[in-house]
C-alpha cells in the first residue's frame, strides 16, 4: 500500500561567491595568476586596470561604473578589489626549483646520436621512469606500451640498449631497475682501488647479506679483513640509493619558481606580517562595456537591452570574481596571523623547540573559520621568514605530554628521537626499549610502539640495521 507524506528538509546551497571563493584560497599566488588571466580572457567586462602606466593628464582606457548614475533596472558595481594598494608591489625573494628530472635526461637524450625510432623509443623510457630515476617496468610491458600506446614497433633486446644508453645519463643510476642495479651503476664508475673491488663484488654476490647487515657471512666468504670490510661499505655508503631525488620535481615540471604567499619579518622586537601580491593586477570593467550598459539603461529599444542583460550578467559575475579574490586575501591573512600568534615563540628565531603542538581545529576557534577553510588555506601555501621559507603545513604537529605533564609537539620528540640515534654506539645501537629509556631520561614520556612509529616516519631502520663493523 503506498503512503504518501509531507517532509521537510533544510538544505544549504552555496552561493555563486562562496563557490568562488572556496576555489580561489586553495590556489597558490602562481596559480591565483593564471586564474585571473583566464578570467580576464573569458569575461570581456573585465580589464586588467594600466591606468597607472600611463600619464595622469591621459584619460584611462578603464572606467569604474560609479562615475555613471545607476539605474534601478541595471545595476552598476564598482569592480576595483579595495584590498590592492596603488603603491608599486614589492617583489621579494623566491624558492627557485631545480630544473626537472625529465627536462634534465631529455636534454643528454638529445645529445647521443640515435636515430629517430631509438630516440623515440627512449625517450618512452625516460617518461615511464619513477620519482626516484628507477625503471620498475617490465622491458616486455614496455614493449607493448610502445605498440599500443605509441604506435612504435620495437622488442625487448631494443628497450634494453635504450636502457643502457640512459644508464649512462647523469645522475649516476639513473635508469636502474631494482637497488642493487642502481648501486652498481654508481660503483663502476668511481676510481679503482681494492676497496671499490670489494665493494663491486658484495654488490654483485652478496647483496642480500649486506642489506641484511650480515657483515660477518660476508667477509668469511670473501676472505676480507674487518679493515677490508669497513672500506668497502664507506664506499657502498656514499652511493646514492634515490638518483632522481637529485633533481626536484616536487612541484611540477613547468614552474620554476615557489613564491611565497606571505612575507614575516622580525623588526624591533615585533613580528610584522605582508602578503606582497606580486604580480596580480588589479582588475576594472571595460569602458565600452560600461558605456553600452548606460546608453541601454536609457533606451526601449529591445537590442540594447538584450545586449544590456548579456552585459549586466557578465558584470555579475566580475563582481563575484574580484570579491572572491578580497575575500580570498582577507582569509589569508587571518589564518596566517592566527598561525603566528600561535606559534609566536617559534616564529621569533626559528627555534624547532618552540614549536608547539598545533592541528588544523586550534586555528579554526581562533579565527572562527571552518576545519575545512583552514586546510584549503594550509594546502600549498609559503611563507618567507627571517630564517627561511616554509610550507604551512610545516608548523602543524600534534603533542603529547612529557614527564611534567606539559604538552610537547611530536617534532620536538622526534627530534629528541633522533638526536638519541645520532648519539647511540653504532656497534652496539639502541633497541626500541633502549630508545624508550633514553626518551625517558630526557623527559618524554612516550610507549616503545610511539618511539617504533617515528622511527619509521623519520626512516631510521631498526637497531639489526643500523649496527656498523
Amino acid at each position: 500500500m503506498l503512503k504518501q507524506g509531507l517532509e521537510l528538509k533544510q538544505t544549504q546551497k552555496l552561493s555563486p561567491l562562496q563557490i568562488q571563493t572556496i576555489k580561489l584560497i586553495e590556489l597558490p599566488i602562481q596559480e591565483l595568476e593564471q586564474r585571473i588571466r583566464k578570467e580576464l580572457e573569458e569575461n570581456p567586462v573585465l580589464d586588467e586596470d594600466v591606468a597607472k602606466e600611463k600619464d595622469e593628464d591621459e584619460a584611462p582606457r578603464e572606467v569604474s561604473l560609479s562615475e555613471y548614475k545607476e539605474d534601478d533596472s541595471i545595476p552598476s558595481y564598482r569592480l576595483r578589489a579595495d584590498n590592492y594598494s596603488k603603491d608599486e608591489r614589492p617583489q621579494y625573494n623566491t624558492f627557485s626549483v631545480k630544473e626537472s628530472f625529465t627536462q634534465s635526461l631529455m636534454e643528454q637524450l638529445g645529445y647521443r646520436n640515435l636515430t629517430e625510432h631509438q630516440y623515440s623509443v627512449a625517450a618512452f623510457l625516460v617518461g615511464s621512469l619513477d620519482d626516484d630515476g628507477y625503471l620498475r617496468r617490465s622491458l616486455d610491458s614496455i614493449v607493448d606500451d610502445l605498440s599500443f600506446r605509441a604506435n612504435i614497433e620495437t622488442d625487448e633486446e631494443e628497450v634494453l640498449g635504450m636502457l643502457k644508453v640512459i644508464q649512462e645519463f647523469e645522475p649516476l643510476g639513473v635508469g636502474a631497475r631494482d637497488l642493487r642495479e642502481c648501486l652498481l651503476l654508481q660503483i663502476r664508475h668511481c676510481k679503482k682501488s681494492p676497496a671499490v673491488d670489494n665493494a663491486v663484488k658484495i654488490l654483485e654476490n652478496h647483496f642480500n647479506d649486506f642489506t641484511g647487515k650480515h657483515f660477518q657471512k660476508i667477509m668469511t666468504r670473501m676472505g676480507l679483513t674487518e679493515e677490508d670490510m669497513r672500506a668497502a661499505i664507506a664506499k657502498i655508503v656514499k652511493l646514492n640509493p634515490s638518483p632522481g631525488g637529485q633533481i626536484d620535481d616536487s612541484y611540477s615540471d613547468q614552474a620554476q619558481q615557489i613564491i611565497p604567499d606571505f612575507l614575516l619579518e622580525y623588526k624591533e622586537g615585533k613580528l610584522q606580517l605582508s602578503m606582497p601580491r606580486f604580480s596580480v593586477p588589479e582588475l576594472r570593467v571595460n569602458r565600452k562595456y560600461a558605456d553600452l550598459l548606460m546608453d541601454a539603461a536609457n533606451s526601449s529599444e529591445r537590442e540594447k537591452k538584450e545586449a544590456a542583460a548579456f552585459v549586466k550578467k557578465k558584470l555579475d559575475s566580475a563582481k563575484w570574481f574580484v570579491e572572491a579574490i578580497k575575500q580570498r586575501h582577507n582569509t589569508l591573512q587571518s589564518t596566517m596571523q592566527a598561525i603566528i600568534d600561535y606559534q609566536r615563540e617559534y616564529f621569533l628565531d626559528g627555534d624547532e623547540t618552540n614549536l608547539k603542538p598545533m592541528v588544523l581545529k586550534d586555528i579554526a576557534e581562533k579565527t572562527g573559520f571552518d576545519i575545512s577553510t583552514i586546510s584549503r588555506v594550509v594546502n600549498s601555501k609559503y611563507i618567507e621568514t627571517h630564517f627561511g621559507i616554509y610550507s604551512l603545513k610545516y608548523f602543524f604537529s600534534e603533542g603529547l605530554e612529557n614527564q611534567d605533564g606539559e604538552e610537547v609537539s611530536t617534532r620536538e620528540l622526534k627530534k629528541a628521537l633522533q638526536e638519541c640515534v645520532d648519539s647511540e654506539d653504532k656497534h652496539k645501537p639502541l633497541t626500541d626499549d633502549e630508545l624508550v629509556v633514553k626518551m625517558t631520561e630526557r623527559g618524554y614520556k612516550v610507549a616503545r610502539r610511539t618511539v617504533a612509529k617515528y622511527r619509521d616516519q623519520l626512516g631510521i631502520p631498526k637497531a639489526r640495521l643500523r649496527r656498523e663493523l
